[in-house]
Protein backbone atom coordinates (compact mmCIF):
# COMPACT_ATOMS: atom_id res chain seq x y z
CA UNK A 1 0.00 0.00 0.00
CA UNK A 2 1.40 3.43 -1.03
CA UNK A 3 1.14 6.55 1.57
CA UNK A 4 2.06 10.14 0.57
CA UNK A 5 2.00 13.14 2.36
CA UNK A 6 2.28 16.97 1.02
CA UNK A 7 5.59 18.22 3.12
CA UNK A 8 5.82 21.08 0.90
CA UNK A 9 5.43 23.44 3.93
CA UNK A 10 7.24 21.81 5.83
CA UNK A 11 10.13 22.38 3.25
CA UNK A 12 9.70 25.71 2.52
CA UNK A 13 9.84 26.50 6.23
CA UNK A 14 12.84 24.62 6.51
CA UNK A 15 14.47 26.80 3.44
CA UNK A 16 12.90 29.89 5.63
CA UNK A 17 15.06 29.08 8.46
CA UNK A 18 17.96 28.06 6.53
CA UNK A 19 17.74 31.99 4.83
CA UNK A 20 17.41 33.42 8.53
CA UNK A 21 20.47 31.47 9.58
CA UNK A 22 22.48 32.21 6.65
CA UNK A 23 21.54 35.97 7.13
CA UNK A 24 21.82 36.04 10.97
CA UNK A 25 25.70 34.89 10.37
CA UNK A 26 25.71 37.51 7.70
CA UNK A 27 24.72 39.69 10.21
CA UNK A 28 27.57 38.88 13.08
CA UNK A 29 30.18 39.15 9.89
CA UNK A 30 28.51 42.82 9.43
CA UNK A 31 28.68 43.53 13.64
CA UNK A 32 32.55 41.61 13.89
CA UNK A 33 31.15 39.42 16.17
CA UNK A 34 31.11 36.20 16.68
CA UNK A 35 29.22 33.50 18.74
CA UNK A 36 29.78 30.18 20.45
CA UNK A 37 28.03 27.22 22.25
CA UNK A 38 29.61 25.16 24.69
CA UNK A 39 27.65 21.78 25.91
CA UNK A 40 28.14 21.12 29.67
CA UNK A 41 26.46 17.76 29.82
CA UNK A 42 30.36 16.22 30.38
CA UNK A 43 30.93 16.25 26.57
CA UNK A 44 32.54 19.89 26.55
CA UNK A 45 31.53 19.92 22.29
CA UNK A 46 32.16 23.60 21.33
CA UNK A 47 30.75 24.93 18.32
CA UNK A 48 31.84 28.30 16.56
CA UNK A 49 30.12 30.68 14.27
CA UNK A 50 31.87 31.44 11.23
CA UNK A 51 32.91 34.81 12.16
CA UNK A 52 34.03 33.40 15.64
CA UNK A 53 36.56 31.12 13.87
CA UNK A 54 37.85 34.42 11.40
CA UNK A 55 38.30 36.05 14.55
CA UNK A 56 40.37 33.53 16.37
CA UNK A 57 42.34 32.43 13.31
CA UNK A 58 41.21 29.12 13.07
CA UNK A 59 39.91 27.37 9.69
CA UNK A 60 36.26 25.74 10.20
CA UNK A 61 38.04 22.25 9.19
CA UNK A 62 40.94 22.86 11.76
CA UNK A 63 39.15 23.60 15.07
CA UNK A 64 38.72 20.20 17.06
CA UNK A 65 35.50 21.57 18.83
CA UNK A 66 36.71 21.00 22.56
CA UNK A 67 37.30 23.07 25.27
CA UNK A 68 41.15 21.87 24.98
CA UNK A 69 41.25 23.28 21.26
CA UNK A 70 40.00 26.71 22.84
CA UNK A 71 42.31 27.01 25.42
CA UNK A 72 45.35 26.60 22.98
CA UNK A 73 44.08 29.64 21.47
CA UNK A 74 43.75 31.39 24.60
CA UNK A 75 47.51 33.33 25.43
CA UNK A 76 49.32 31.01 27.90
CA UNK A 77 49.33 33.51 30.55
CA UNK A 78 45.38 34.54 30.54
CA UNK A 79 44.26 30.51 30.80
CA UNK A 80 43.95 30.18 34.63
CA UNK A 81 41.73 33.73 34.36
CA UNK A 82 39.42 32.35 31.75
CA UNK A 83 39.04 29.02 33.34
CA UNK A 84 38.44 30.50 36.66
CA UNK A 85 35.74 33.22 35.32
CA UNK A 86 33.81 29.75 33.37
CA UNK A 87 33.83 27.69 36.17
CA UNK A 88 32.79 30.97 38.35
CA UNK A 89 29.73 31.33 35.56
CA UNK A 90 28.74 27.82 36.04
CA UNK A 91 28.41 27.74 39.54
CA UNK A 92 26.06 30.58 39.34
CA UNK A 93 28.61 32.74 41.65
CA UNK A 94 29.26 35.29 38.83
CA UNK A 95 28.46 36.20 34.96
CA UNK A 96 30.30 35.66 32.16
CA UNK A 97 32.37 38.28 31.05
CA UNK A 98 35.88 39.45 30.55
CA UNK A 99 38.70 40.66 27.75
CA UNK A 100 41.96 38.46 27.30
CA UNK A 101 44.04 37.86 24.65
CA UNK A 102 44.55 35.09 22.03
CA UNK A 103 47.72 34.13 19.82
CA UNK A 104 46.86 33.35 16.00
CA UNK A 105 48.51 30.62 14.28
CA UNK A 106 51.46 33.49 12.74
CA UNK A 107 52.36 34.31 15.92
CA UNK A 108 50.19 37.94 16.30
CA UNK A 109 48.52 38.27 19.91
CA UNK A 110 44.65 40.26 19.88
CA UNK A 111 42.57 40.97 22.27
CA UNK A 112 39.02 39.62 22.67
CA UNK A 113 35.65 40.42 24.75
CA UNK A 114 33.52 37.69 25.50
CA UNK A 115 30.07 37.19 27.28
CA UNK A 116 28.16 34.29 27.75
CA UNK A 117 25.24 33.04 29.51
CA UNK A 118 24.60 29.62 31.08
CA UNK A 119 21.14 27.90 30.40
CA UNK A 120 19.51 25.42 32.41
CA UNK A 121 17.66 22.61 33.23
CA UNK A 122 14.49 23.29 35.35
CA UNK A 123 16.00 22.03 38.51
CA UNK A 124 18.89 24.59 37.97
CA UNK A 125 21.74 22.47 36.70
CA UNK A 126 24.03 23.65 33.71
CA UNK A 127 23.14 22.34 30.41
CA UNK A 128 25.20 24.77 27.84
CA UNK A 129 26.97 28.55 27.80
CA UNK A 130 25.99 30.48 24.70
CA UNK A 131 28.20 33.34 24.08
CA UNK A 132 29.51 36.28 21.73
CA UNK A 133 33.46 37.27 21.27
CA UNK A 134 34.41 40.60 19.56
CA UNK A 135 37.71 41.45 18.89
CA UNK A 136 38.68 44.80 20.56
CA UNK A 137 42.21 45.09 19.74
CA UNK A 138 41.60 48.84 18.05
CA UNK A 139 39.54 49.89 21.01
CA UNK A 140 42.09 48.70 24.03
CA UNK A 141 45.37 50.58 22.10
CA UNK A 142 43.34 53.65 21.87
CA UNK A 143 42.04 53.69 25.47
CA UNK A 144 45.60 52.94 26.14
CA UNK A 145 46.97 56.10 24.04
CA UNK A 146 44.49 58.67 25.47
CA UNK A 147 45.42 56.64 29.26
CA UNK A 148 49.24 57.87 27.89
CA UNK A 149 48.61 61.06 26.63
CA UNK A 150 46.45 62.05 29.75
CA UNK A 151 49.52 60.94 31.90
CA UNK A 152 51.92 63.05 30.16
CA UNK A 153 49.64 65.89 29.86
CA UNK A 154 50.02 65.44 33.59
CA UNK A 155 53.64 64.71 34.00
CA UNK A 156 54.36 67.97 32.04
CA UNK A 157 52.34 70.46 33.83
CA UNK A 158 53.95 69.27 36.76
CA UNK A 159 57.21 69.61 34.87
CA UNK A 160 56.49 72.81 33.87
CA UNK A 161 55.94 73.90 37.66
CA UNK A 162 59.51 72.33 39.15
CA UNK A 163 61.19 74.07 36.24
CA UNK A 164 59.47 77.45 36.85
CA UNK A 165 60.79 76.99 40.43
CA UNK A 166 63.83 75.88 40.18
CA UNK A 167 64.84 78.45 37.40
CA UNK A 168 64.07 80.88 39.85
CA UNK A 169 66.21 79.72 42.50
CA UNK A 170 68.88 79.14 40.01
CA UNK A 171 68.32 82.50 38.36
CA UNK A 172 68.83 84.44 41.88
CA UNK A 173 72.17 81.96 42.38
CA UNK A 174 73.86 82.81 39.05
CA UNK A 175 73.28 86.69 39.50
CA UNK A 176 74.39 86.88 42.47
CA UNK A 177 77.06 85.35 41.59
CA UNK A 178 78.10 87.64 38.91
CA UNK A 179 77.44 90.49 41.33
CA UNK A 180 80.13 88.56 43.64
CA UNK A 181 82.48 88.05 40.57
CA UNK A 182 82.12 91.99 39.97
CA UNK A 183 83.17 92.57 43.66
CA UNK A 184 86.21 90.41 43.89
CA UNK A 185 89.36 91.03 42.52
CA UNK A 186 91.40 88.68 40.11
CA UNK A 187 93.66 87.61 42.32
CA UNK A 188 90.98 87.07 45.06
CA UNK A 189 91.01 83.48 46.52
CA UNK A 190 87.12 83.09 46.83
CA UNK A 191 87.04 84.28 43.01
CA UNK A 192 87.44 80.43 41.67
CA UNK A 193 85.35 78.68 44.04
CA UNK A 194 82.24 81.34 42.69
CA UNK A 195 83.27 80.96 39.36
CA UNK A 196 82.61 77.15 40.23
CA UNK A 197 78.90 77.51 41.54
CA UNK A 198 78.59 79.87 38.12
CA UNK A 199 79.46 76.84 36.62
CA UNK A 200 77.24 74.48 38.56
CA UNK A 201 74.39 76.71 38.56
CA UNK A 202 74.77 77.07 34.52
CA UNK A 203 74.74 72.94 34.44
CA UNK A 204 71.84 72.63 36.81
CA UNK A 205 70.04 75.14 34.10
CA UNK A 206 70.35 73.01 31.19
CA UNK A 207 68.08 70.66 33.11
CA UNK A 208 65.31 73.43 33.43
CA UNK A 209 65.66 74.19 29.85
CA UNK A 210 65.26 70.54 28.77
CA UNK A 211 62.12 70.13 31.35
CA UNK A 212 60.59 73.36 29.78
CA UNK A 213 60.93 71.48 26.80
CA UNK A 214 59.26 68.67 27.67
CA UNK A 215 56.25 70.73 29.36
CA UNK A 216 56.14 73.05 25.96
CA UNK A 217 57.10 76.42 27.69
CA UNK A 218 60.13 76.78 26.73
CA UNK A 219 60.90 80.41 24.07
CA UNK A 220 60.69 78.91 20.94
CA UNK A 221 61.49 81.14 17.60
CA UNK A 222 59.65 79.43 15.30
CA UNK A 223 59.96 80.44 11.39
CA UNK A 224 58.92 78.24 8.11
CA UNK A 225 61.79 76.27 7.01
CA UNK A 226 62.23 72.88 5.39
CA UNK A 227 63.15 70.18 7.68
CA UNK A 228 65.10 68.07 4.55
CA UNK A 229 67.19 70.92 3.95
CA UNK A 230 67.39 71.21 8.10
CA UNK A 231 68.51 67.36 8.80
CA UNK A 232 70.75 66.90 5.55
CA UNK A 233 72.79 70.18 7.23
CA UNK A 234 72.96 67.54 9.90
CA UNK A 235 74.46 65.11 8.02
CA UNK A 236 78.24 65.06 8.44
CA UNK A 237 77.80 66.26 12.56
CA UNK A 238 75.62 63.24 12.45
CA UNK A 239 78.30 60.54 11.32
CA UNK A 240 80.79 62.37 13.36
CA UNK A 241 78.74 61.91 16.57
CA UNK A 242 77.58 58.17 15.88
CA UNK A 243 81.32 56.87 14.99
CA UNK A 244 82.90 54.74 12.67
CA UNK A 245 80.99 51.93 13.69
CA UNK A 246 77.64 53.20 12.43
CA UNK A 247 76.51 52.99 8.94
CA UNK A 248 73.64 56.26 8.87
CA UNK A 249 71.35 55.70 6.01
CA UNK A 250 70.16 59.59 5.26
CA UNK A 251 67.09 60.29 3.18
CA UNK A 252 65.91 63.87 2.50
CA UNK A 253 63.70 63.94 -0.94
CA UNK A 254 63.60 67.43 -2.75
CA UNK A 255 60.20 68.99 -3.42
CA UNK A 256 58.61 68.36 0.68
CA UNK A 257 56.69 71.67 1.61
CA UNK A 258 58.04 73.22 4.83
CA UNK A 259 56.83 73.07 8.25
CA UNK A 260 56.59 75.96 10.77
CA UNK A 261 58.84 75.44 14.17
CA UNK A 262 61.77 76.01 15.50
CA UNK A 263 64.54 74.90 13.50
CA UNK A 264 67.14 74.88 16.63
CA UNK A 265 64.70 73.08 18.70
CA UNK A 266 64.21 70.26 16.15
CA UNK A 267 67.29 69.68 15.07
CA UNK A 268 68.56 68.86 18.77
CA UNK A 269 65.41 66.52 18.69
CA UNK A 270 67.10 64.82 16.18
CA UNK A 271 70.63 64.81 17.34
CA UNK A 272 68.85 63.15 20.45
CA UNK A 273 66.76 60.67 19.03
CA UNK A 274 70.52 59.73 16.62
CA UNK A 275 71.78 59.55 20.30
CA UNK A 276 69.83 56.78 21.60
CA UNK A 277 70.10 54.78 18.00
CA UNK A 278 73.66 54.68 18.36
CA UNK A 279 73.16 53.53 22.29
CA UNK A 280 70.74 51.22 21.24
CA UNK A 281 73.37 49.51 19.32
CA UNK A 282 76.75 49.11 21.21
CA UNK A 283 78.18 46.93 18.86
CA UNK A 284 77.60 49.10 16.01
CA UNK A 285 74.43 48.75 13.41
CA UNK A 286 72.79 50.38 10.57
CA UNK A 287 70.51 53.76 11.88
CA UNK A 288 68.09 55.46 9.51
CA UNK A 289 66.79 58.80 8.82
CA UNK A 290 64.34 59.83 6.29
CA UNK A 291 62.48 62.79 5.84
CA UNK A 292 58.73 62.16 3.71
CA UNK A 293 55.26 63.81 3.04
CA UNK A 294 53.06 61.65 5.02
CA UNK A 295 49.24 61.79 3.66
CA UNK A 296 47.44 60.81 6.70
CA UNK A 297 43.87 59.20 5.87
CA UNK A 298 41.38 58.22 8.34
CA UNK A 299 42.05 54.91 8.62
CA UNK A 300 45.55 55.81 9.37
CA UNK A 301 44.50 58.13 12.23
CA UNK A 302 42.01 56.43 14.20
CA UNK A 303 44.96 54.57 15.29
CA UNK A 304 47.37 56.95 15.98
CA UNK A 305 45.46 58.97 17.84
CA UNK A 306 45.07 62.29 18.42
CA UNK A 307 46.56 62.98 14.84
CA UNK A 308 44.02 64.12 12.63
CA UNK A 309 43.69 63.32 8.71
CA UNK A 310 45.58 65.55 7.04
CA UNK A 311 49.14 66.48 4.90
CA UNK A 312 52.14 66.15 6.98
CA UNK A 313 55.92 65.58 6.28
CA UNK A 314 57.18 62.64 8.27
CA UNK A 315 60.56 62.30 9.65
CA UNK A 316 61.44 58.59 10.95
CA UNK A 317 64.66 57.52 13.12
CA UNK A 318 65.39 53.76 12.95
CA UNK A 319 68.36 51.56 14.34
CA UNK A 320 68.66 47.88 14.40
CA UNK A 321 69.26 47.47 18.22
CA UNK A 322 67.98 46.31 21.36
CA UNK A 323 64.10 47.20 20.31
CA UNK A 324 62.13 47.74 23.60
CA UNK A 325 59.18 45.85 24.99
CA UNK A 326 55.86 47.17 25.52
CA UNK A 327 56.02 48.12 29.52
CA UNK A 328 59.49 50.34 28.36
CA UNK A 329 57.89 52.03 25.54
CA UNK A 330 54.72 53.36 28.36
CA UNK A 331 57.27 55.12 29.98
CA UNK A 332 59.98 56.45 27.39
CA UNK A 333 58.92 60.19 27.01
CA UNK A 334 58.41 60.52 30.66
CA UNK A 335 61.07 62.97 32.15
CA UNK A 336 63.81 60.97 34.15
CA UNK A 337 62.79 57.71 33.06
CA UNK A 338 65.69 55.75 31.11
CA UNK A 339 67.30 52.30 30.76
CA UNK A 340 70.28 53.40 30.58
CA UNK A 341 73.56 52.59 33.00
CA UNK A 342 74.06 54.72 36.15
CA UNK A 343 75.40 58.01 35.06
CA UNK A 344 74.88 57.16 31.25
CA UNK A 345 71.83 59.19 30.82
CA UNK A 346 69.68 61.96 32.20
CA UNK A 347 66.31 60.54 30.96
CA UNK A 348 65.28 63.85 29.73
CA UNK A 349 66.58 63.49 25.70
CA UNK A 350 63.01 61.78 24.68
CA UNK A 351 61.17 63.73 27.05
CA UNK A 352 62.37 67.07 25.50
CA UNK A 353 61.74 65.61 21.81
CA UNK A 354 58.08 64.77 22.68
CA UNK A 355 57.61 68.59 24.18
CA UNK A 356 59.53 70.06 21.28
CA UNK A 357 57.17 67.88 18.97
CA UNK A 358 53.96 68.68 20.91
CA UNK A 359 54.65 72.99 21.44
CA UNK A 360 54.60 72.93 17.35
CA UNK A 361 51.19 70.90 16.63
CA UNK A 362 53.11 67.94 15.64
CA UNK A 363 52.67 64.54 16.88
CA UNK A 364 55.31 61.51 17.87
CA UNK A 365 55.39 57.64 17.85
CA UNK A 366 57.34 54.85 18.68
CA UNK A 367 57.52 51.10 16.66
CA UNK A 368 59.52 48.75 18.71
CA UNK A 369 59.96 44.69 19.15
CA UNK A 370 62.97 43.42 21.57
CA UNK A 371 65.86 42.50 19.65
CA UNK A 372 63.83 44.07 16.15
CA UNK A 373 65.28 47.82 16.54
CA UNK A 374 63.12 51.08 17.28
CA UNK A 375 61.78 53.38 14.90
CA UNK A 376 60.53 56.79 15.70
CA UNK A 377 58.17 58.46 13.61
CA UNK A 378 57.75 62.53 13.76
CA UNK A 379 54.95 63.55 11.73
CA UNK A 380 54.90 67.77 11.13
CA UNK A 381 52.07 69.47 9.92
CA UNK A 382 52.53 70.99 6.45
CA UNK A 383 52.84 74.25 6.37
CA UNK A 384 50.08 76.70 4.85
CA UNK A 385 50.09 80.21 4.67
CA UNK A 386 47.33 80.74 7.07
CA UNK A 387 48.81 78.37 9.63
CA UNK A 388 51.81 80.53 10.10
CA UNK A 389 51.54 83.60 12.75
CA UNK A 390 51.88 86.83 12.02
CA UNK A 391 55.39 88.38 13.03
CA UNK A 392 55.52 90.17 16.23
CA UNK A 393 55.01 94.09 16.42
CA UNK A 394 58.60 95.18 16.34
CA UNK A 395 59.33 96.72 20.01
CA UNK A 396 60.11 101.00 20.09
CA UNK A 397 63.71 101.62 21.57
CA UNK A 398 63.01 103.02 24.86
CA UNK A 399 64.85 106.35 25.11
CA UNK A 400 66.12 106.03 28.41
CA UNK A 401 69.75 104.83 28.67
CA UNK A 402 71.44 106.85 31.17
CA UNK A 403 71.49 105.83 34.83
CA UNK A 404 69.33 108.38 37.26
CA UNK A 405 66.36 106.83 35.53
CA UNK A 406 63.23 105.85 37.52
CA UNK A 407 63.29 102.13 36.74
CA UNK A 408 59.93 99.91 38.27
CA UNK A 409 60.59 96.13 38.97
CA UNK A 410 57.95 93.89 39.09
CA UNK A 411 58.26 90.45 40.11
CA UNK A 412 56.42 87.52 42.30
CA UNK A 413 59.33 85.62 43.32
CA UNK A 414 61.45 87.50 46.21
CA UNK A 415 64.71 86.43 45.74
CA UNK A 416 64.38 87.10 41.75
CA UNK A 417 62.96 90.45 42.35
CA UNK A 418 66.00 91.53 45.14
CA UNK A 419 68.71 90.72 42.76
CA UNK A 420 67.12 92.56 39.97
CA UNK A 421 66.90 95.50 42.15
CA UNK A 422 70.38 95.35 43.25
CA UNK A 423 71.95 94.79 40.28
CA UNK A 424 70.16 98.14 38.90
CA UNK A 425 70.69 100.32 41.65
CA UNK A 426 74.68 99.47 41.69
CA UNK A 427 74.42 101.14 38.11
CA UNK A 428 72.86 104.02 39.44
CA UNK A 429 69.25 103.66 38.50
CA UNK A 430 66.58 104.39 41.04
CA UNK A 431 64.14 101.65 41.25
CA UNK A 432 60.83 101.09 42.46
CA UNK A 433 59.45 97.46 42.90
CA UNK A 434 56.44 95.69 43.52
CA UNK A 435 55.53 91.85 43.90
CA UNK A 436 52.78 91.64 41.44
CA UNK A 437 50.74 93.79 38.87
CA UNK A 438 47.97 95.43 41.34
CA UNK A 439 51.02 96.35 43.49
CA UNK A 440 53.00 98.19 40.62
CA UNK A 441 49.48 100.13 39.90
CA UNK A 442 49.73 101.47 43.04
CA UNK A 443 52.92 102.51 43.02
CA UNK A 444 52.76 103.86 39.14
CA UNK A 445 49.79 106.04 41.09
CA UNK A 446 51.47 107.61 43.37
CA UNK A 447 51.56 111.17 43.38
CA UNK A 448 54.71 113.04 41.50
CA UNK A 449 56.11 109.72 40.40
CA UNK A 450 57.58 109.44 37.51
CA UNK A 451 58.39 105.89 36.03
CA UNK A 452 60.71 105.68 32.74
CA UNK A 453 61.20 101.78 32.60
CA UNK A 454 58.84 99.23 33.76
CA UNK A 455 60.79 95.81 33.68
CA UNK A 456 58.52 93.35 34.62
CA UNK A 457 58.04 89.42 34.62
CA UNK A 458 55.30 88.14 32.53
CA UNK A 459 53.79 85.03 34.33
CA UNK A 460 52.43 86.03 37.31
CA UNK A 461 49.48 85.40 39.57
CA UNK A 462 46.65 87.67 39.51
CA UNK A 463 47.94 89.80 36.84
CA UNK A 464 50.08 88.99 33.72
CA UNK A 465 52.83 91.09 32.86
CA UNK A 466 51.40 91.91 29.22
CA UNK A 467 48.21 93.08 31.25
CA UNK A 468 50.04 95.18 33.33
Amino acid sequence: MLSLRDITDAIRAELVAAQHRALLERAREVGQVGSWVAELDGSYCLSWSSETHRIFGVPSGEFAGTSQAFFEVVHPDDRDMVRRATQSAVDGDHTFELDHRIVKKDGEVRWVHEKADVLRDSAGGPLRMVGTVQDVTDRRQLEEQLRQSQKLEAIGRLAGGVAHDLNNALTSIIGYTELALGALTDDSTARLDVEEIRRAAERAESVTRQLLAFSRKQLLEPRVFYLNDAVASLGRLLERLLGADVQLTLTTPAGLPPIYGDPGQIEQAVINLAVNARDAMPTGGRPTLAVSLADVNDTFARTHRPMPAGRYVELSVGDTGDGMSAETQAHIFEPFFTTKGLGKGTGLGLAMVYGTVKQIGGFIFVESEVDRGTTFRLFFPAAAHQDIPAAPAQLVEPSVSLPGATVLVVEDEVSVRNLVVTALGNVGYRVLHAGSGSDALKVAASPGERIDLLLTDVIMPGMSGVEL
